[in-house]
C-alpha cells in the first residue's frame, strides 16, 4: 500500500485542481509547519508559554489631570 511516483503526480494534479496554484504555497507551508509541531510534541518537550500577555489599554476616557 505504498504510494509510488506515478500516484504522487497524479495527486499532486487533484490538489491543483481542486485548491488552485496560487493556494498551493500556502497550503505546503501550513503542512510543513504541522509535521514540524507534530514532531515536537512527539518528543516529549512541553514548550507551551503559559505567560499572562500584557493589555494594552486605550486611556481616551481616563480623565486628564
Amino acid at each position: 500500500m505504498g504510494l509510488g511516483f506515478g500516484e504522487l503526480i497524479i495527486l499532486l494534479i487533484i490538489v491543483l485542481l481542486v485548491f488552485g496554484a496560487g493556494k498551493l504555497p500556502q497550503i505546503g507551508d501550513a503542512l510543513g509547519k504541522s509535521i514540524k509541531n507534530f514532531k515536537r510534541a512527539a518528543s516529549g518537550k512541553d514548550e507551551i508559554d503559559v505567560t499572562p500577555k500584557k493589555e494594552i489599554t486605550d486611556n481616551k476616557d481616563a480623565p486628564k489631570p
